[in-house]
């Protein structure tokens, strides 16, 4: 089996969480020789805590759990046969790692005080005499890896480095040095990664701290800088694959939403080395760094709710249960992971700005307080000085709770968002061909077929905090999960392929969102299914609407939307249902109810409009994590679930659904709802789905195709929100297939003359409101525009104006040669490589003066050293130059700089505001010349031409 890397942590690799702010013990020597043992020092501190009383609780129990640890270790080791420990041979890769974890419990149990153990000279020769055992057996520069890279590049070495910093007075020269030479061989560098891929995220990280920590242990700078340095790729954002994204979103493994498991890891990494190497001459300094400190607010929160991290960012992660290699028989769930999380606000607030910190320590003092299942303070497998930390932010009289936000996140490049409200909280996880139905690897998430594909989660303040928790990955029925749309069609273990390979391959995938409300979508499609659908969530101030629309298999099994699937726990599981105000189905069974207008199942009301037949189902579901997990245990546990579900039948044609979730609502709410609907549903269709809701103003609708809904017409396939109150009118729309370059919305109303919004909304009428959204390049982002507020606004006319002429020009011995073929090449670099591009527009045709314009070039990198880069447009006073005939000795100069975008290697459309300049040269000759470069050196940059068949350069002008 893979130790994963909270087995690592549970099994008692404290560094990865350690309080590095807690003012150092006098323990070791008194005063340090050079600023590589202040570190050291530092170091070892961070694995062992400082600041905390080893006699008062939680601390004492935990210590001596620690030394009980250490005690069987010791016992059960065999340093004269084939392995240190019989369970663990040395053959597989997981084993090294595992071997050498179970020498720094027994480590930790000799360092830390309190423990039964500490400073015992036995135990201290042992763990020494294991370390030469391991090194002289396996870990050695002569070994070739084997097995999982990961043990050899990450695992063993982050176990070792550890050790040596809690023992490294009772080291030798020789052994240190020894030691260090097989890091040097596994990890002799932050990139590429030992099995020759791409580092990146939370694998960079750790390999970061690898290094780092050598650098220290060896004295070594040129380590040291390495790994620090190494971070520095980190600090930037991505427009697919790995990495940051400006919406919030985090990705690892190319297509898996991450924040909750590979992101801890990124998290914890990023805060221990900020905290080593502040203050040091080696201090992390690059000024990109504020990148991850806006993260904590923009990809990580969204997804903690009082202490525990959903589900639907840990991927993999939500099937390590109950381990085999757990000595202490904790089940891992969204708390221990949230736990991870919230000691990682702690840590990184000491990097932060004085108003970061305060934000984050009131966030987590909040999450704290308000955790209510598994809360923090019992978490056994937090280590001793995460948990020092963390509770003196919660004790603190200087640190103010931060409450949970009414808000809502959509994180469109993960296709994944998050509703806030008071008293509750839902995700909606959604899958496309950007992102995977779900991961599986190494055994894990064996069944997890569905867990991308629409589920829809949500907790209660005071309840249904541990829906997930108790145990409900191995005991839920995985074709039945809340919120999904699934053909029964029964998959395999892994169906689909490993390490995210599976995805629906459709693009319509996102929605539109004012931070506040939402009008979500997915077109939907069947894992190894024919199964389609249309789906949409409309996210408002009670709730959530749901309707499905165009469902249709030809799979040969029935076809069911789930509405709702509830853990009602270990117990009696004997939560009412109320059917129409009636208690249902009591006991276990199966019942089918028609003319439903709602029901309640004791977290939430229903309302289903214009009434539904609704199937109910009290079961209870026995299962194991090893049944999801091979290194998971074999105990069979039982729960009780409720589950009601819409059944589409078999071989469904055209079926359809629409349900109001109210988390949290009682049943006299509910009924009240259902009797006085405010929610009307304008368009269920499979090619637009629309709602309005009087009680907040809002009107929202998902097209997947060009039409009409309610108020709302569009030329495109788009998602468009809008909120009318107080007297103004607020649009939001944006382009979850991300194919578009701008959409045209019309809106039934008129009576407006003023608005304000980002500038990439332009008005071209008033009566009806008629607007032009540039979508293009925003990777499914969002554009608003608020009428009623802000300057004056009148209509215009849009516009699109081809390229007269383009070309691109190159440098060095291609400098008299002309390119004006289907491509334009761009990019800044030596002689010989460097290439420039030039369009030219006629701009007779304009009637007046533009208020916006826009050149759309659709491109990508395509360059062997990198993916992402950016491009700008310039202003070009000379127009005389001809397609035919530009070269880079005859192209005219560039003048000033209009704007830059970014592009990766995925091809996209790129937009670029020109509006001073064509406005400029409207009034002048009325020819425009722009050229494209790199304001710095670049990637090399492919775009379309204007005679390219497949998406033209053009020039989007709106006048007015």
């Amino acid at each position: 089996m893979h130790l994963s890397r909270r087995h690592l942590l549970r099994a008692g690799s404290a560094s990865a969480l350690g309080a590095l702010t807690l003012p150092l013990l006098p323990a070791g020597p008194a005063y340090a020789a050079d600023e590589y043992d202040t570190l050291r020092l530092r170091y070892r501190d961070s694995i062992t805590g400082t600041g905390f009383n080893p006699a008062v609780e939680p601390y004492a129990s935990r210590l001596a759990v620690i030394g009980e640890i250490a005690t069987q270790r010791r016992a059960a080791m065999t340093p004269g046969g084939a392995a240190l420990w019989p369970d663990l041979p040395l053959d597989v890769s997981s084993s090294v790692t595992g071997s050498y974890s179970r020498l720094r419990a027994m480590a930790m149990a000799w360092a830390q005080p309190g423990t039964g153990l500490t400073g015992d000279a036995t135990l201290l020769g042992q763990i020494v005499t294991g370390l030469d055992y391991l090194h002289t057996k396996i870990f050695k520069p002569s070994t070739s890896w084997f097995g999982n890279w990961w043990d050899w590049n990450i695992g063993t070495p982050q176990t070792l480095l550890d050790i040596m910093a809690l023992v490294y007075d009772h080291l030798t020269a020789t052994q240190v040095a020894d030691w260090l030479a097989a890091v040097d061989t596994f990890t002799p560098s932050v990139s590429p990664l030992l099995n020759g891929g791409a580092s990146t995220g939370a694998n960079r990280s750790d390999v970061c701290v690898v290094v780092v920590r050598r650098g220290i242990l060896g004295k070594n700078a040129a380590k040291i800088i390495a790994g620090r340095d190494g971070l520095s790729p980190i600090f930037t954002y991505v427009r697919t694959g790995d990495g940051y994204y400006e919406d919030g979103s985090f990705i690892q493994h190319g297509v898996v939403p991450y924040q909750g498991t590979y992101g801890a890891a990124l998290l914890s990494g990023l805060a221990g080395l900020f905290g080593l190497l502040a203050g040091s001459t080696w201090a992390v300094s690059d000024p990109h760094r504020q990148i991850a400190f806006d993260a904590m607010t923009r990809s990580w929160a969204p997804f903690i709710y009082n202490g525990l991290v959903m589900d639907c960012v840990s991927g993999r992660g939500v099937s390590r249960g109950l381990s085999l290699q757990d000595p202490l028989g904790i089940q891992g769930d969204d708390h221990v992971r949230g736990h991870g999380l919230v000691a990682s606000f702690v840590r990184m607030a000491d990097a932060a700005s004085t108003a970061e910190a305060a934000l984050w320590r009131g966030m987590v003092k909040g999450w704290i307080q308000r955790e209510y299942w598994g809360n923090l303070a019992d978490d056994q497998t937090l280590s001793v000085p995460t948990l020092a930390a963390c509770l003196a932010i919660r004790d603190s009289a200087s640190v103010t709770a931060v409450a949970e936000p009414v808000s809502h996140r959509l994180l469109a490049a993960q296709d994944q968002a998050v509703h806030r409200r008071a008293g509750w909280a839902a995700s909606i996880a959604m899958c496309s061909k950007r992102t995977t139905y779900y991961e599986t690897g190494n055994g894990e998430h064996l069944k997890g077929w569905h867990t991308n594909n629409g589920m829809l989660s949500y907790w209660g303040s005071t309840w249904g905090n541990g829906q997930y928790s108790d145990a409900f990955w191995p005991t839920v029925d995985p074709y039945r999960l809340p919120g999904t749309t699934v053909s029964k069609k029964a998959l395999a273990d892994g169906a689909g392929g490993t390490w995210g390979a599976p995805d629906p391959g459709t693009s319509w995938v996102g929605g539109a969102s004012d931070g506040t409300f939402a009008a979500l979508g997915q077109d939907t499609r069947g894992l190894e299914s024919t199964l389609q659908a249309k789906k949409s969530w409309f996210c408002l101030d009670d709730g959530i609407v749901c309707l499905g629309a165009g469902i249709s298999s030809t799979d040969g099994v029935a076809v069911e939307t789930v509405v709702d699937n509830r853990n009602l726990g270990g117990g009696t599981g004997n939560q009412p249902l109320y059917i129409n105000g009636a208690t249902q189905l009591a006991t276990l069974g199966s019942a089918t109810f028609t003319g439903v207008n709602w029901a309640h199942n004791a977290f939430a009301g229903i309302v289903f409009p214009g009434g539904a037949t609704v199937k109910a189902l009290r079961e209870s579901r026995s299962g194991s994590w090893s049944q999801i997990n091979t290194g998971g245990t074999t105990e069979v546990l039982t729960r009780k679930y409720l589950t009601l579900y819409v059944d589409h039948g078999v071989n469904p044609t055209a079926g359809s659904y629409s349900y109001h979730l109210l988390p949290g609502a009682d049943t006299a709410t509910t009924a009240a709802r259902a009797a006085s609907p405010t929610v009307t549903v304008l368009a269920n269709t499979a090619n637009a789905q629309a709602i309005s809701d009087t009680a907040t103003g809002i009107t929202a609708a998902n097209f997947f195709a060009a039409g009409t809904a309610g108020p709302i017409t569009v030329s495109a396939p788009c998602s468009v929100l809008m909120r009318e109150s107080g007297g103004q009118l607020k649009v939001t729309v944006a382009d979850p297939t991300r194919n578009a370059t701008t959409v045209t919305v019309t809106i039934a109303r008129s009576g407006f003359s003023t608005a304000s919004g980002d500038g990439r909304i332009t008005v071209t009428g008033l009566n009806p409101i008629t607007l032009v959204a540039e979508v293009g390049g925003a990777l499914g982002g969002s554009r608003s525009i608020t009428f009623g507020t802000g300057g004056p606004v009148t209509g215009g006319r849009h516009l699109s104006l081809s390229p007269t002429a383009d070309a691109h020009t190159r440098d060095g011995s291609y400098a008299t040669t002309n390119y004006n073929g289907a491509t334009l090449e761009v990019k800044n670099d030596g002689v010989g490589y460097a290439r420039k591009a030039f369009l030219k527009f006629d701009l007779t045709s304009l009637a007046a003066a533009p208020k916006r314009a826009v050149l759309w070039v659709s491109g990508n990198t395509a360059d062997s050293v990198g993916t992402h880069t950016s491009i700008s447009a310039y202003a070009v006073s000379a127009d005389s130059w001809t397609e035919s005939g530009i070269t880079w000795n005859t192209a005219p100069a560039l003048g000033a700089q209009l704007s830059t975008a970014p592009l990766c290697q995925v091809a996209d459309w790129i937009p670029l505001d020109v509006t001073p300049f064509v406005q400029a040269e409207c009034a002048g000759d009325r020819t425009a010349t722009i050229g494209l470069w790199q304001a710095a050196v670049g990637r090399a940059t492919v775009l379309n031409s204007r005679s390219n068949a497949t998406r033209p350069a053009f020039l989007q002008v709106v006048t007015g």
